[in-house]
């Protein structure tokens, strides 16, 4: 018996890395979870992940900054499963290390897009459902925003308007028992993988920074972490956010 037995789960960007981990997370918990990633094939593949281990998983291909797509998910999970309860929003995609002034439009508009208007469209269209019986909004920061890593202005500005825009949802939506809140990961992610090998040495030098002397696990560390915000343990905690990331960013 898992203690989100019943609960019906929205992740995005489920189909690799931190989206994938929060998605086997939170179907082991016993969650029916509504998977959705701009890549089909990927998507389909957590699905089959979860189903494998007994678990209820329904994918759906969606590009998340298309407000239509967006109602097009939320409208499946109701359909299958009756509600939402649970929004995990990890779908984000981005140019890597570019100078600040050499970030063009396209650049803004991938990240926030996909990022911030993504996470916008969600959580508007999940509120009715939320509004009825509570819910947990759990929503993907960045070190990158937090501290203003150079070469990253596109995906600092998405990361930190995400963080914004849980801040408002937690004063608006808390009176229906919404809880909204923000983790800032470190994962070994694919995409982090792909990046280390562009950039030789340099996850060498990330570990050795973070006090825990390791990358995160997708699943074990950051998806656990969501569960928590998820589950009942996390009912007073909101407009938050959390760093997962083995002590390598703290707030001030």
């Amino acid at each position: 018996m898992g203690i989100l037995d019943g609960k019906v789960a929205i992740v995005t960007g489920a189909g690799q890395g931190i989206g994938r981990g929060a998605a086997l997370a939170l179907s082991k918990e016993g969650a029916s979870v509504v998977l959705t990633d701009i890549q089909g094939a990927a998507c389909q593949r957590t699905a089959g992940e979860i189903t494998a281990i007994g678990g209820r998983a329904v994918p759906v291909t969606c590009d998340v900054s298309r407000r239509d797509q967006v109602k097009t998910v939320v409208a499946a999970a109701v359909r299958e499963f009756g509600t939402v309860d649970i929004l995990v929003n990890a779908a984000q995609a981005m140019r890597n290390d570019v100078p600040f002034q050499d970030t063009t439009d396209d650049d803004m508009q991938l990240a926030l897009g996909t990022g911030l208007m993504g996470t916008f469209y969600f959580m508007q269209e999940c509120f009715p459902y939320m509004k009825e019986h509570g819910g947990k909004i759990i929503n993907f920061g960045s070190a990158a925003g937090l501290e203003g890593h150079s070469n990253w202005a596109a995906y600092a500005a998405a990361k930190e308007g995400i963080r914004a825009l849980t801040r408002v949802a937690c004063h608006e939506w808390g009176q229906y028992k919404i809880n909204c809140n923000v983790i800032c990961p470190m994962a070994g992610s694919p995409h982090m993988l792909e990046w280390g090998k562009a950039n030789p040495g340099m996850l060498d030098i990330i570990v050795a920074m973070i006090p825990l002397k390791r990358m995160g696990d997708c699943e074990r560390d950051i998806g656990r972490a969501v569960v928590f915000l998820a589950g009942p343990d996390s009912d007073y905690i909101t407009g938050q956010t959390l760093m997962v990331d083995g002590g390598q960013a703290m707030l001030r």
